[in-house]
């Protein structure tokens, strides 16, 4: 297998999708696909399906395709979601309320263990199974769970505060969902989620339609 460090990052972000849309056929009842089959379903040539997967090895048989349980438990142990990771929410607003709810971090090998906030009137507020804590609580909280990934949910003018506090208490990924840039130290990762940028892209040519 390749180091992960070798890999392209785009070919990493691909691998993801290639788990969903598997994931998707085994609750199909299906047990066999082929890379041209996934490549249709996903809108990917099937040549660069099995370049991608070749970065971590031989993956099915040449005439036979692949066996869709075995793949998906491959890119699970590829992806390091074949364990479950803790992970903490900052931000108790509208966004925040909806992913403390979203039932699909679970079943994908992620764990919402506590929510947090600096408004004293949600402060100790139930969100489902959570109480709301004070985000002063963020680093004690992440470096006695040792926690190392933080979903970021507040507006863009607290996030690299946020972000901040998160890098002090240890958190080593961030998914940020702030319309805002993160200035971070070497070695955290971080991924944006903006909405609004993907609608811009959409618009673009939209715009040249007409």
């Amino acid at each position: 297998m390749a180091a992960v460090q070798k890999v392209p990052d785009i070919v990493v972000g691909r691998l993801p999708v290639y788990l969903r849309a598997l994931q998707v056929m085994a609750a199909e009842g299906r047990e066999i696909t082929s890379s041209q089959e996934l490549g249709e379903r996903l809108g990917i040539s099937s040549a660069q399906i099995r370049k991608d997967l070749s970065y971590f090895g031989t993956f099915g048989k040449q005439g036979t395709g692949y066996r869709i349980p075995d793949l998906i438990e491959h890119l699970r142990r590829i992806l390091k979601v074949d364990r479950m990771w803790d992970m903490i929410l900052i931000g108790a607003g509208n966004l925040g309320h909806a992913l403390a709810q979203y039932q699909g971090f679970t079943p994908r090998g992620f764990r919402l263990v506590a929510i947090f906030d600096n408004d004293p009137e949600k402060i100790g507020r139930p969100i489902g199974p959570h109480v709301i804590r004070d985000v002063q609580e963020v680093p004690e909280f992440v470096r006695s769970h040792q926690i190392r990934i933080a979903m970021i949910a507040v507006p863009a003018s607290a996030a690299q505060q946020v972000a901040d506090l998160c890098v002090e208490a240890g958190i080593r990924a961030i998914l940020n969902y702030a319309p805002i840039h993160l200035k971070v130290p070497k070695g955290i990762l971080v991924q944006y989620i903006d909405p609004a940028i993907h609608l811009q892209q959409m618009t673009y040519y939209l715009g040249n339609e007409s």
